[in-house]
């Protein structure tokens, strides 16, 4: 049985950038918490940032170009993290091959864990279509990527004992 790698946050750890959680109240993940079928992290703490810490977006592209080195993680300070970003993809990535996981559900619009959206930039609250810097990373590597709104489809690919591919949208 494949564990699922999810965003911490999403079972209510304050792990957020602004030492928040978001936790996601739905059946099906307090039974897979309660099953033992999670891996609940923060990628931009395993890379080395602290809680709280200022918000941070993709400048110049999505997460599949800062891996590529043609984008960068930017504060809203000017800090660039890229660096601590890539390390924090590198280390989930390993965590969830250590731990057999097949799926990842992973809070969307987030520099790190969008999957299908993410801020453009700006700082401006502007979104666009792409996904976060682990998403991009994870997707690559065959993980299957679900954002935190695809419960659904996630579900029926557990469900069907597959990968799947998640659905745009």
């Amino acid at each position: 049985m494949h564990r699922i790698l999810i965003s911490a946050c999403l079972i209510g750890r304050p792990v957020r950038y602004d030492g928040a959680g978001k936790p996601l109240a739905d059946r099906r993940v307090a039974g897979w918490l309660a099953e033992g079928r999670l891996v609940p992290l923060c990628p931009e703490m395993l890379g080395g940032l602290p809680v709280p810490r200022p918000p941070a977006e993709i400048v110049g592209g999505d997460g599949g170009d800062v891996l590529a080195g043609r984008a960068r993680v930017v504060t809203a300070t000017g800090e660039d993290v890229t660096t601590v970003f890539l390390a924090g993809a590198v280390a989930t990535l390993d965590l969830a091959r250590r731990e057999d996981c097949g799926h990842a559900l992973l809070i969307d619009r987030s520099p790190s864990c969008g999957s299908l959206t993410i801020y453009d930039g700006s700082f401006s609250g502007r979104r666009m279509p792409g996904a976060g810097v682990v998403a991009a990373l994870l997707a690559a590597s065959g993980i299957a990527v679900f954002a935190d709104h695809q419960l659904d489809r996630l579900a029926a690919a557990i469900a069907a004992g597959e990968g799947g591919e998640p659905a745009t949208g």
